[in-house]
């Protein structure tokens, strides 16, 4: 009997280890859901937390690029920082991967110091990232992600977490904000080319359509740049309809498809006018046109 016994304690320790896991991944998997990545032009924020800026380039003779980091809450927190890996998909959504590429991951080239840093109400600090370049590294772009994000376990006072019942099984779901922004690489002479094709127009109102187009892209680098959206009518008169900008198409993907809401203007005869949809490098690196195309509306 007292074999028994042992074998349903046994049972009953191996359960309880199972639901602790089991718990445990459920936990992980809920708080992942929360992790927000955001990538933008100008200031990337999210939360109570602004970078700028929020891409680096390192190409060239370019060795270190110090970054701005700036508590916009009311009260002290404590930010970690790190690096995460991103794939993009066709819609330009990113996936976050629990592992990035090795062969194009830039962190093992990178450092970033220093990665745990706390701030007061409206505070800023400046952390460095810094490129080593390594002897036989191949010609191509490399890319990884920086990420920010708030430390949860340095709770504000009177936050902290009270003692539960370690025999309960519970699930918190705990809200990780973060900002991640693209660190990329590129070691050779890398070059990229863009089109647009597929322009479809599709009307939702009146005064609304939504405008459909695919980027293209190939050659050995990623893409980046702003999107404008003009209106020229029978007479000649153009109006600006709207813009997007930071449309990256990484080199994981040959396209990235687009989807913009327009608005049309009060007064506006769409009928026999056209749309020019414009593609261009950021005015920092030159705004020079890196794709274009020409949309005819019906007469």
């Amino acid at each position: 009997m007292a074999i028994k016994k042992n074998n349903i304690f046994s049972k009953q320790s191996t359960l309880k280890q199972k639901t602790t896991e089991m718990s445990k991944n459920f936990k992980k998997a809920l708080v992942a859901v929360f992790i927000i990545a955001v990538s933008c032009t100008g200031l990337s924020g999210q939360g109570n937390l602004l970078v700028t800026p929020v891409r680096v380039i390192f190409d060239g003779q370019k060795q270190k690029e110090d970054l701005n980091i700036t508590n916009v809450g009311n009260d002290s927190a404590v930010f970690i920082i790190s690096f995460i890996h991103h794939r993009m998909n066709p819609d330009g959504s990113l996936v976050m991967l629990q592992k990035g590429d090795s062969l194009t991951s830039a962190e093992k080239y990178l450092r970033v110091f220093p990665r745990r840093i706390k701030l007061g109400p409206n505070e800023s600090q400046t952390i460095r990232l810094q490129y080593r370049k390594v002897q036989g590294m191949a010609e191509r772009e490399y890319r990884s992600h920086l990420y920010f994000r708030a430390d949860k376990k340095a709770a504000p006072l009177g936050l902290e977490d009270k003692k539960r019942d370690s025999t309960k099984m519970a699930v918190q779901i705990t809200a990780i904000f973060g900002i991640s922004i693209p660190v990329i690489i590129r070691n050779g002479n890398l070059t990229a080319q863009n089109s647009i094709t597929d322009v479809a127009l599709t009307a939702l109102t009146d005064s609304t359509s939504l405008l459909k187009f695919q980027i293209n892209r190939s050659g050995n680098r990623s893409s980046y740049g702003n999107l404008k959206v003009v209106y020229t009518d029978k007479n000649g008169k153009k109006t600006v309809l709207t813009n997007a900008n930071g449309v990256g198409v990484y080199p994981e993907i040959p396209a990235r498809s687009m989807s913009l809401l327009i608005r049309w203007p009060a007064g506006i005869t769409q009928k026999g006018g056209k749309l020019n949809i414009m593609y261009n490098s950021p005015d920092e690196e030159g705004g020079e046109t890196l794709a274009s195309t020409e949309y005819i509306l019906p007469g």
